[in-house]
């Protein structure tokens, strides 16, 4: 399964932000739209990711205010991204190794989306279900002649 195949069933609405917008506006919008995370970009390029995470920690350190902060105090400027062709199992990888939740998905330079790690795990517990739903369906229909055939004696 590839990155694709998740934003294909996601659907391409995404959220961003500029670095210089006030990080008040940014947590406006994460809680309107509910969403954990904003990609901030500066002239059509990604210059860094803002998830709650933070956010939290900017307002630790401002003494529990947003105050008058930007959101580039706040952001992550080298965030981890990945690219529709990116094999899924690569993605929980990364993810798990950088504690991220949240993943930009690039083609070049353009924008393509942003995966969750939620987004990852369903699609992984889909495709597992529908395994199963398979394997479950295959062993019902087995047949015949086979299992006759596995027990006749043999000569």
């Amino acid at each position: 399964m590839k990155v694709s195949d998740i934003l294909r069933v996601k659907g391409n609405t995404l959220y961003t932000i500029g670095p210089d917008d006030p990080l008040s506006e940014a947590v406006d919008i994460m809680a309107e739209k509910d969403i954990g995370s904003l990609v901030v970009m500066s002239h059509g390029d990604l210059v860094g990711m803002l998830t709650f995470r933070e956010v939290i920690l900017q307002i630790q350190r401002n003494g529990g205010a947003v105050g008058d902060t930007r959101v580039r105090t706040a952001m992550d400027d080298a965030p981890l991204t990945c690219t529709n062709g990116t094999d899924l199992d690569e993605v929980r990888r990364m993810m798990l190794e950088r504690h991220a939740r949240y993943m930009p998905v690039m083609d070049k330079r353009m924008l393509m989306g942003v995966i969750s790690f939620y987004d990852v795990a369903k699609a992984v517990v889909d495709s597992q279900n529908f395994e199963n739903k398979m394997l479950k369906a295959y062993i019902r229909d087995w047949p015949a002649e086979e299992e006759n055939a596995q027990n006749q004696p043999s000569l």
